[in-house]
């Protein structure tokens, strides 16, 4: 009887059916272009707005990401120094610790994600919010409400900024 064995890389069929040899096939099984983008990524999302978040969450979580909601910069600067994120997602005005206090206290605890962040905000006009983003290198920034494949298409080039910037940890 034939046998299927795979392993990471690869998929063999065994036909110990001959009396006389076991045949073994093997194969290379290509992994998807993508495998890279496709590694689980962990994304801490900040929003006050509790029904987005569990939204956005539910949609990165579809794409095999790993989120983790705080609804505010208190929240965020703690789950921070418990654990390494690939990419936060910001919002900008939350009560306890707005967006941009937030930005400033991973500035000084955790240097290296601040290339990782994605500001959203329903407020872009916003003077404090302005003021903020003019003072900050190459801020990316998205309006609310976000546009799924914008958000996506923005993970993936962070991600891909991140990735060529910093060695892989």
């Amino acid at each position: 009887m034939p046998a299927f064995l795979a392993g990471a890389n690869y998929a063999e069929i065994l036909d110990d059916t001959s009396p006389d040899a076991l045949l073994v096939f093997r194969m290379a099984v290509e992994k998807p272009a993508m495998q890279s983008e496709l590694e689980i990524k962990r994304i801490l999302l900040l929003d006050d707005d509790i029904e987005l978040a569990d939204t956005l969450k539910l949609l990165l979580e579809s794409h095999n990401f790993v989120v983790t909601t705080v609804n505010n910069g208190v929240e965020g600067l703690r789950e921070i120094m418990a654990l390494d994120f690939d990419l936060i997602m910001c919002d900008m005005m939350m009560p306890h610790m707005p967006g941009d206090m937030f930005y400033l206290a991973v500035q000084r605890t955790k240097p290296e994600l601040c290339k990782r962040f994605i500001f959203i905000t329903g407020y872009p006009d916003e003077p404090k919010v302005v003021a903020f983003l003019t003072k900050i290198d190459k801020p990316i920034v998205l309006r609310k409400p976000v546009n799924n494949d914008e958000l996506i298409r923005t993970i993936s080039y962070v991600l891909k900024q991140a990735g060529s910037s910093t060695s892989q940890q």
